[in-house]
């Protein structure tokens, strides 16, 4: 399986690739609109991504513009949702309206709070049926 990780800070692509390696190919993009770029190659390339990670604070377009970019491609792909890829916003901010525009605007299928662990990671990954 392959992954997209967008994240801005350098630490913590290290840590998020690290911690996913296990379980994917890892992709990394510096800001959302390289996310946008990537997911577009992906899809081209007949090789998609099951995940992307998107961390909500990063500059230009955001992991949320970035999301709702993304759902509005595959709709005009043609993308069944439930063959959609599964998209966890990772982000320091536990603000519950962030959280609320996450899903119901954005389509998100998973919400995380930074720091990252493996274990919280592992739980997400399992709730979307990502790994066993």
């Amino acid at each position: 399986m392959k992954c997209l990780i967008a994240e801005d800070h350098l630490l913590s692509r290290r840590i998020l690739k690290e911690l996913l390696s296990p379980y994917f190919d890892c992709d990394i993009a510096v800001d959302g609109q390289e996310a946008i770029d990537s997911f577009i190659l992906a899809h081209e390339s007949k090789c998609p991504y099951s995940a992307v990670f998107l961390d909500i604070m990063m500059p230009d377009v955001d992991g949320l513009e970035a999301l709702q970019c993304i759902r509005t491609l595959e709709r005009k792909m043609g993308i069944p949702h439930n063959l959609a890829v599964k998209a966890i916003m990772t982000t320091a901010l536990d603000d519950p309206l962030t959280v609320i525009r996450s899903f119901n605007e954005c389509e998100a299928d998973a919400y995380i709070v930074k720091p990252l662990s493996r274990h919280k990671l592992a739980s997400e990954l399992r709730k979307l049926k990502l790994i066993p």
